[in-house]
């Protein structure tokens, strides 16, 4: 196992932390601690904390995005590009649960224009599940009356996944995906 530089180190700390806590109570004493180091310190590898939550909120959009690129084969029909999605945002979310739980609940604390990039970075992977939603209303594989709605229900039941997966636990992340799919995919396909 490759050892974490410092950096590395003060991020995968921080980001327990702010899973635990949340961003706004956890000071950089309480990193400082945690890391078993002087608060001063920090500063030497790190501007602020928010510089982390940085880090943290926009690595996860990179990975997402990444995954659904990989996931998104215009080729097959809608229900598989949309079973290919949840499976794609399924790994991403059990990957790392704790920086999964940062980015879906603390990118709230980023200032502008960081707050501003996330949102838009969030409004532009939502349209991806929403275009193969649509696709899938278009060809009448999936017959909903609303694909913002669907597409946002599919998200919504994707990204409570981190408060209760474990690795050790009954299910492994492609079950979890292809359960999930199977329900979601019921809900949205024409009868």
């Amino acid at each position: 196992m490759q050892k974490l530089t410092r950096k590395e180190q003060i991020e995968r700390t921080a980001t327990a932390l702010f899973k635990s806590k949340g961003f706004a109570a956890t000071s950089m004493r309480d990193l400082a601690t945690a890391l078993g180091i002087e608060a001063a310190s920090i500063y030497s590898h790190i501007k602020s904390k928010e510089e982390i939550l940085q880090r943290v909120c926009f690595r996860m959009a990179d990975e997402f995005f990444e995954a659904i690129d990989v996931a998104e084969d215009k080729r097959k029909t809608a229900s598989n590009r949309l079973r290919a999605a949840v499976a794609a945002h399924v790994q991403v979310l059990t990957n790392n649960t704790e920086a999964s739980a940062v980015f879906l609940h603390e990118w709230r604390h980023l200032s502008e224009p960081l707050h501003g990039e996330f949102l838009a970075l969030r409004d532009k992977y939502e349209a991806r599940f929403r275009g193969i939603i649509r696709s899938g209303i278009q060809n009448g594989e999936f017959s909903v009356p609303d694909e913002k709605f669907a597409a946002l229900t599919v998200l919504s039941a994707l990204n409570w996944i981190h408060t209760w997966y474990k690795p050790e636990g009954k299910m492994t992340p492609l079950e979890i995906a292809n359960s999930l799919s199977e329900m979601l995919l019921n809900g949205l396909t024409s009868k």
